[in-house]
């Protein structure tokens, strides 16, 4: 009992900010993204929403996994509301949660389905860039403005994108060369010290296109509790995202992009922040990070009746993370290939493809951790086939099998089916397998920031998953009003999950294990519609129960139970958006697998827009100023060696944002 909570109290992370607890209204199609009351969608036919996550460019009423979107109309409301990050969208979603993992750098992670960050895949343009060291730090630092639009499966999808999208897939699509140009500058600053000054320009030009993003984020450190140390850390982030597109033939395209991040992320001791640092007042936490990657991306369509791509990228992230005395100086390379092959052929639709993985880790000099170098490397195949057994029924299957070259095979079946017995209705039913190779960079690990870790002992074995995703969509009209009511269950089940514990032959060290117990996530998802002309209702509720399966079952930490959700908009086209939400999260249980205190969010936002130029937005977020800081201490013991508490709710406060958009 001792060692699981110990394993506990290393794993927690914190409840999602508040600016990420916002609440969404549904589209019309409830397989896509609920649009927040400040992202009202303007997309009239969903049917031309098209998936790029499932390499069949299908549209999203064809597909029998859910899938959510959030759309370019989305993107580009979101841009004027928080234009630094996609963090706050993406809290937007009833089943995902952003968690802070420290309360003074304000570095954050993903939950879905109640299951720790480690278990979703993130993919940029349908590549996963986002692995080992380089994703745990800032890997949600995509302004909204340079994405086309984020599409959001739930629960395995291992066949096309590899064991680790255990509770689902994030996939972050950049924007494309229009038929006509586009030139954005937005500048953005709130009351908690943050300024934004973003650009985005593209132009196709005959054969030739160009998309080219560039972007600025400054924060200056707050002490919104006056506890003496920070809750919002001291940033500087410069990002640049050209990519280049040759349409070789009506056939055949090539694309080829660059992208950069440097951010320099500061946060702890406000005296030392303020360059006021004495005897007593020392302890800071550094997170610098130069991300740099280079991709390319080749499709071929009508090649024998189907379409080729080719993808690769190859990418570098330097990390310098100090906490105190301790550093962690790394340099992880990583590379990815794939050849896919997509094709319809009477009733059946086939995927098929080849992949590779590679992951470097070099320590740079300065690191003091005692975690050694490693090179990983993983080749996998998959095949997958939608048969269309009548007009109304649809069955997938899906088949992949990876070698890793230290953790040996794997082999990963997949089946769905989605079931259409009227046009109103759909009934959608998943299942899949999934596996995570043991890693030392994860979520879990970035909470205790590696300073007692030990290296992955040799008997260490990959966790593996089953998992079951449900969900039935039905929409009618009630006279004017229009209705939609999505019902969802999902439930996953992960062996041998790997927790730090304390070492038995390392005093004060810590270690990665299997544990002898499994973790369990069921939950349900469930959301009402209703819109009349430009008037939008949104009612939402999740209950979510995630579980380590031991004596006892204790309840994985800082995961909410419950959240319920409401938003009310209102818009008057080409001038006027108004909105306002509320959501409460309830039932988080600390490491002692004790309640912490429930709460409520409030927000709401104006935009106005003048002609086809300009619009200005203003937005308040945690309007009641809901803080975990007015409950609990953030840090307990000595200044000069302070231990943050695990946090449970919003650190930051009551934040107003003004935010003005030039569409030239």
């Amino acid at each position: 009992m001792k060692q699981m909570l110990l394993a506990i109290v290393v794993l927690s992370t914190a409840l999602p900010l508040a600016a990420q607890n916002r609440v969404a209204v549904p589209v019309k199609d409830t397989t896509a993204k609920p649009a927040p009351a400040d992202t009202i969608s303007k997309v009239s036919d969903l049917n031309e929403v098209i998936i790029t996550s499932t390499r069949n460019n299908s549209r999203i009423e064809d597909l029998p996994m859910k899938v959510e979107v959030m759309g370019k109309e989305e993107m580009i409301e979101e841009s004027g509301i928080k234009p630094g990050n996609v963090a706050s969208i993406l809290g937007d979603l009833s089943v995902i949660h952003i968690q802070n993992t420290s309360a003074v750098s304000g570095n954050n992670a993903i939950r879905m389905q109640g299951l720790d960050g480690k278990y979703t895949q993130l993919l940029r343009d349908g590549v996963p860039v986002y692995e080992g060291l380089s994703g745990n730090f800032g890997v949600l630092a995509i302004p909204p403005l340079d994405l086309k639009q984020i599409e959001i499966i739930k629960g395995s999808v291992s066949t096309l994108y590899g064991g680790g999208a255990i509770a689902g897939i994030i996939n972050f699509v950049a924007k494309t060369p229009g038929s006509k140009p586009e030139l954005t500058i937005l500048a953005n600053q709130t009351t908690l010290k943050e300024t934004n000054v973003n650009a985005f320009y593209s132009e196709r030009y005959g054969k030739t296109g160009l998309t080219l993003f560039a972007g600025v984020t400054t924060q200056n450190p707050v002490d919104v509790n006056k506890d003496g140390f920070s809750d919002v850390p001291r940033l500087r982030q410069y990002l640049l995202h050209p990519r280049f597109f040759w349409y070789i033939n009506p056939l055949t395209t090539l694309v080829a992009g660059y992208t950069g991040t440097i951010e320099k992320r500061e946060g702890g001791d406000m005296q030392v922040l303020e360059h006021q640092a004495d005897n007593i007042h020392q302890y800071t936490e550094v997170n610098n990070t130069d991300r740099h990657s280079v991709d390319l991306q080749f499709t071929r369509k009508n090649l024998g009746g189907g379409t080729l791509a080719v993808k690769a990228v190859g990418s570098f992230f330097h990390l310098q993370n100090d906490q105190g005395t301790f550093a962690l100086l790394g340099n992880q390379t990583s590379t990815y290939a794939e050849a896919s092959y997509n094709k319809k052929s009477g009733k059946h639709d086939w995927v098929a493809g080849l992949n590779n993985t590679g992951e470097i880790y070099r320590r740079a000099t300065g690191d003091s951790t005692l975690l050694g170098n490693y090179t990983y490397n993983t080749m996998g195949a998959f095949i997958q086939d939608g048969y269309h057994i009548t007009d109304q029924l649809l069955a997938e299957a899906g088949l992949r099998a990876d070698y890793h070259n230290v953790f040996g095979w794997y082999v990963l079946p997949r089946l769905a089916f989605m079931y259409k017995p009227i046009e109103d209705l759909s009934i959608r039913l998943s299942a899949g397998t999934g596996y995570k190779s043991p890693a030392i960079f994860t979520s879990q690990t970035q909470t205790i920031g590696y300073r007692n870790l030990l290296p992955l002992s040799a008997g260490i074995r990959s966790e593996r998953s089953q998992g079951i995703n449900f969900d039935g969509n039905y929409r009618t009209s009630l006279g004017k009003v229009e209705m939609t009511l999505n019902q969802a269950f999902y439930y996953t089940h992960i062996k041998d999950p790997i927790l730090p514990v304390a070492s038995t032959s390392h005093a004060g060290m810590l270690m990665l294990e299997n544990m002898p117990y499994a973790v369990n996530s069921l939950g349900t998802d469930t959301y009402l519609r209703f819109a009349l002309d430009h008037l939008e209702l949104y009612l939402g509720y999740n209950h979510t129960v995630s579980r380590y399966n031991n004596t006892g079952s204790v309840n994985i930490p800082y995961a909410p139970q419950d959240k319920f959700a409401s938003t009310l908009a209102y818009e008057i086209e080409g001038k006027w958006r108004f909105g306002i939400e509320n959501s409460w999260i309830g039932n988080q249980y600390d490491y002692n697998n004790q309640k912490t205190p429930n709460y409520w969010f409030w927000a709401a936002m104006i935009s106005r827009q003048f002609g086809e130029h300009i619009t200005v937005v203003l937005n308040g977020e945690n309007i009641f100023d809901a803080r975990q800081g007015k409950n609990t201490p953030l840090f307990t013991g000595p200044v000069s060696n302070p231990n943050f508490a695990n946090l449970w709710g919003p650190i930051d406060g009551r934040t107003i944002n003004l935010s003005v958009k030039f569409n030239l």
